[in-house]
């Protein structure tokens, strides 16, 4: 790395500024020095400000600055999603095509073919985008030394994306590795919507990495507000407002240029799509769908057109919440809960996505609680109280890879290889007897397999750890990732083209002729053929369609304090938002029949009915949060008196259904609320061994114990899921202390229940003042839990009108005159 000796550089980088009447914001100028000056650090400023052209031309200045003609790889820009590659490797040329014209910016993805593959292992550009997965298939290349010889930095694009992922702790160890080969090299994260900075900075950097934390000073402002429905009934429920905003949604399309109407889930995102067309027929082609089960080649030709500001509204889901810049998006809709802060800014900035643009999003609640929380994504926001992101702390499966990886690539020594690991902030505190578990598992297979040859895919030779086998090596690399999700089948037409990709859990509930939604068509299954379900347009689009899940987003903790202190301002009668005025008569009748509680108090309605006796209980932590809790109450009680319970919970709280009256009082004394014993109760309370075993399933891919097929011949889920579910009983039975069973068992209670926020509202719960009400009917907080249990058990035909009768009913009951004490 040559130290710069004059300012040429950053005054080239000013002129090109001038040249096109643009000129740079400070926190850009101060990322060109830091870099010049050797420095790595974090970017963090808001969507639309700039970030990409302060990483980028800091290296840009320094090669400037050299007279550095290139003739190899200089800066690896990594970014979390191989679609975005395209779009970034187009930004990064554009400033260089008048300061650097001799350099290449190339992408390195999954999409790139083999041919550009092997020129570029010939001669590297001396920009690289990439992916993780990429960048840590050339960690297997023995002459990755020779190829990075030259390389001054490395960018991480989003990072605040990756960091609490194991693709973030994938990309820690291919940094810690490119680092110990290219010492100087200097390492940019840039972010956006991150709440915990200081511990984003020492995750990316490493541990000892010491660098600089760089703020956008020009703050993005941000419009948020909201489609506040003209009829709201008292006994909301999830969905219930239907209809009643498709006109106002209609309108708010009409109003601007483009339009992107965010959903938080896909089967959502369909259903809206068709509404819309249906309602408006004439904007026919100028309206498009974007979700991230569509074929490449459809969510391709849609961005295209979203730039190139051809289209009126896409309707799409988290798949263009990252860094594609369409500048022509001029409005933001989203339907539904935003489920977090940060997530409603980074949608909000999709719109103005340019220094000095307003970036606005207006939410459109689809029941009346979810105008709480728009609210309180509103406040949260304006007082800056965004989500931290955790990194992910020693997954063995992804250090069992890692290993394999470097095994492949010109292999490694033991004790070298263990320092480099622990300078990674996933690995750093890594055991001594995990390192040699891991160690042994590619091996040796583990002391459940250590009878099969196949298992031991590292040798031992001189002190070297190496990869001999070249069929290992090649099913290794085909397996690199540790992206992996519910087995997915092609949805293609009988007679034509790919449309994408659904869940196979959907697929195998439907029978031919069953008709569904997907992209944005009405079709008719037909049947499944080689792992992929064969369709056709339907014809009548009448009787039942079912649904297909494609994810659901949780509440987050940031967004659920804020929902509480809301409802904690209604308790005193403080209402200043639009959505909590629009809300009075509902919060009203809540505080008569039972009661608002305030952030330090805990509700618990008990309520009567011919089902028998409901146990309400608002934490208000999530629909996650309350799975986990209703499953652990219900053990709780149980183990007082048998008892036996329906469960059913959403984003406020959840309810315990039971023949018989529950001892509430006497289950709070014996400790209902006591954050101990979480290790042991919740997987009593569950049937944790069959959710570890599906979490297994993933791990054991990710570890290599699973081949998912060559190209062409894949296996199918069931031999997947058969032959993880054969390792996982192997393990159990024969080798308990397996690594990988108690990481599954961990990830279960962590990412599935998220057993840190349990234990954090356990702690508030029990510290809370305790409030039991015994309303006369179902209150307005209850009514959407007991119909979301409803519709669980009770037919899609008769449901609609059940809830209707119920809601009725209960409107008449409101409207009665209270009688005078």
């Amino acid at each position: 790395m040559k130290t710069p000796t004059s300012d040429r550089g950053l005054a080239e980088i000013e002129k090109w500024f001038v040249q096109r009447d643009w000129a740079p914001f400070e926190f850009q100028r101060q990322v060109w020095r830091s870099y010049l000056a050797g420095d790595s650090g974090l970017i963090h400023s808001a969507t639309g400000t700039g970030k990409t052209l302060a990483a980028w031309l800091g290296p840009v200045a320094e090669a400037v600055q050299n007279d550095d003609p290139g003739g190899g790889l200089r800066v690896i820009w990594i970014t979390p999603l191989r679609a975005l590659a395209f779009d970034t490797v187009l930004s990064l040329r554009d400033p260089i095509q008048d300061l650097l014209p001799s350099w290449r910016v190339e992408a390195r993805t999954g999409d790139t073919t083999s041919g550009e593959r092997a020129r570029q292992k010939v001669r590297m550009p001396e920009c690289l985008v990439t992916t993780p997965e990429s960048l840590t298939l050339m960690l297997t290349h023995e002459n990755l030394a020779e190829l990075i010889s030259g390389l001054n930095a490395v960018i991480v694009d989003e990072w605040h994306e990756l960091m609490s992922t194991k693709r973030g702790v994938q990309t820690e160890l291919a940094l810690a590795h490119l680092r110990t080969i290219c010492p100087d090299i200097r390492t940019w994260g840039v972010s956006a919507t991150l709440g915990n900075l200081p511990e984003a900075q020492d995750t990316l950097l490493g541990v000892g990495g010491k660098g600089c934390l760089v703020e956008g000073e020009i703050p993005k402002q941000v419009l948020i507000d909201s489609i506040i429905p003209e009829e709201i009934t008292r006994f909301p429920w999830s969905g219930h407002f239907g209809k009643q905003m498709i006109g106002p949604v209609i309108e708010a399309i009409a109003e601007g240029g483009t339009c992107l109407v965010f959903c938080n889930t896909r089967s959502q995102s369909e259903i809206w799509f068709n509404t819309i067309r249906n309602e408006r027929p004439e904007w026919g082609e100028t309206i498009a769908l974007h979700h991230g089960s569509l074929s490449r080649e459809e969510r391709d030709l849609v961005e295209s057109r979203l730039k190139a500001g051809d289209l009126r509204a896409v309707i799409c889901t988290s798949s263009l919440d990252l860094g594609v810049d369409f500048t022509p998006v001029d409005r933001v809709l989203q339907v539904g809960s935003p489920k977090g802060v940060a997530r409603l800014l980074q949608r909000a900035g999709r719109s103005g996505h340019q220094p000095g643009g307003v970036s606005k999003v207006t939410c459109v609640p689809t029941h009346a609680f979810e105008l709480i929380d728009i609210a309180g994504a509103r406040g949260a926001a304006v007082a800056g109280r965004i989500e931290s992101r955790e990194g992910v702390k020693r997954p063995l499966d992804v250090l069992a890879q890692h290993l394999v990886t470097m095994a492949i690539g010109g292999g490694f020594r033991e004790e070298e290889l263990k320092a480099e690991i622990k300078t990674t902030a996933a690995y750093y505190d890594l055991a001594d007897d995990e390192w040699t578990w891991t160690l042994r598992f590619v091996t040796e297979g583990g002391e459940a397999l250590r009878a099969y040859p196949e298992f031991k895919r590292v040798v031992e030779k001189d002190g070297r750890y190496i990869v001999e086998d070249r069929h290992i090596a090649q099913r290794h690399r085909m397996s690199i990732g540790t992206i992996t999700s519910d087995t997915s089948l092609t949805v293609q037409y009988l007679r034509g083209h790919k449309l994408g990709t659904v869940e196979e859990s959907f697929i195998s509930r439907l029978r031919p002729r069953d008709k569904f939604h997907f992209a944005g068509k009405t079709l008719e299954f037909i049947r499944i053929k080689d792992m992929t379900a064969l369709v056709k347009p339907a014809t009548n689009i009448s009787g039942a369609i079912p649904r297909w899940m494609g994810g659901r987003l949780p509440l987050s903790g940031q967004l659920a304090l804020s929902i509480r202190e809301k409802l904690e301002d209604a308790k005193y009668g403080v209402l200043e938002d639009p959505e909590m005025l629009a809300l009075q008569p509902i919060l009203e009748l809540q505080a008569r029949w039972s009661a608002l509680p305030a952030v330090d108090e805990f509700l618990i309605e008990r309520v009567q009915s011919r089902e028998g006796h409901h146990l309400f209980f608002y934490p208000v932590e999530g629909r996650l949060v309350h799975e986990g809790l209703a499953a652990l109450f219900a053990f709780r009680i149980s183990r007082l008196r048998p008892i036996t319970f329906s469960l059913a919970m959403n984003d406020y709280g959840f309810e315990l259904l039971s023949t018989f009256e529950p001892p509430i009082e006497e289950a709070l004394a014996g400790g209902l609320l006591s954050p101990l014993n979480l290790a042991e109760d919740i997987p009593a309370s569950l049937n944790s061994v069959e959710m570890a075993r599906r979490q297994f399933r993933e791990i054991a891919r990710v570890a290599g114990l699973i081949f998912q097929g060559f190209p062409g011949m894949p296996k199918s889920s069931r031999q997947i899921q058969a032959s993880s579910g054969l390792f996982y009983d192997v393990f159990s039975k024969y080798e308990p202390s397996n690594r990988l069973l108690h990481q599954a068992a961990r990830e279960v209670l962590e990412r599935q229940l998220e057993q840190s926020r349990m234990g954090q509202a356990l702690e508030r719960l029990q510290g809370s003042k305790i409030l039991i009400t015994d309303p006369p009917k179902p209150t307005p907080m209850s009514f959407p839990i007991l119909v979301d249990r409803l519709r669980e058990s009770v037919s899609t035909e008769s449901i609609s009108d059940r809830i209707e009768r119920l809601s009725v009913m209960l409107e008449k009951e409101a409207s009665k005159k209270p009688s005078k004490p």
